[in-house]
């Protein structure tokens, strides 16, 4: 990107595109939104979340920050997730991580982040819960894609304690999926999480309809 400029010329050549096509394009962008998915991903600026998904504009309720995280004192997570699932009534919420998160990396690493530290203590979280099992995997690289991995699952399982999902799920069956961005091949992973052994353990603590 050689300037802001390029930027807006880019805008023109897309609507330009978008009208050679259906000519109500805009019209139709317009007149509201009925996304199906609710999409919690990493800011990271090489994850696009809609082009990696091959879905086009109104397809997708996005939400992206580092590491995507579920942080139920994140207002801007949490506000999110409610409209998404209680006024746009989404069918499925989707984490998707990804390989080489700097997030989760700064993470791994013993140093003062300064205001980043309480952002990344919440993965630092995820590696205390999984310790065993991460410092018995000795190849650090890994190790580091099973830390990205096992951040989806807890983030899920974050998504899934919360009232608003779980109201969902008991009026309409809604799912939550965690997934994974292979971005060295471009592959989306479905790491097939087993949610009904994790919430096994957990149910009594975290529900909250019968």
């Amino acid at each position: 990107m050689n300037s802001i400029e390029t930027i807006f010329k880019n805008n023109e050549a897309w609507i330009q595109e978008k009208l050679a096509i259906d000519k109500q394009y805009f019209e139709k962008l317009a007149s509201g939104q009925n996304p199906e998915v609710l999409y919690i991903g990493c800011s990271d600026s090489r994850v696009t979340a809609e082009e990696l998904m091959g879905l086009n504009p109104g397809e997708a309720f996005v939400h992206r920050n580092i590491a995507n995280l579920v942080n139920n004192v994140d207002l801007n997570v949490m506000s999110v997730l409610n409209y998404a699932v209680r006024y746009l009534k989404v069918k499925h919420i989707i984490v998707c991580g990804h390989y080489n998160c700097g997030g989760v990396k700064a993470a791994m690493e013993p140093k003062d982040l300064g205001i980043l530290n309480p952002w990344l203590r919440n993965i630092r979280d995820v590696y205390r819960f999984h310790k065993e099992e991460l410092n018995a995997i000795e190849d650090e690289h890994l190790r580091y894609n099973r830390l990205v991995e096992l951040n989806v699952q807890e983030q899920c399982v974050n998504l899934i304690k919360t009232a608003a999902v779980q109201e969902a799920y008991h009026d309409r069956g809604i799912t939550v999926h965690g997934w994974v961005f292979d971005i060295h091949s471009g592959r989306l992973i479905n790491l097939n999480i087993d949610f009904p052994k994790i919430l096994a353990e957990i149910t009594e603590i975290y529900k909250l309809y019968p």
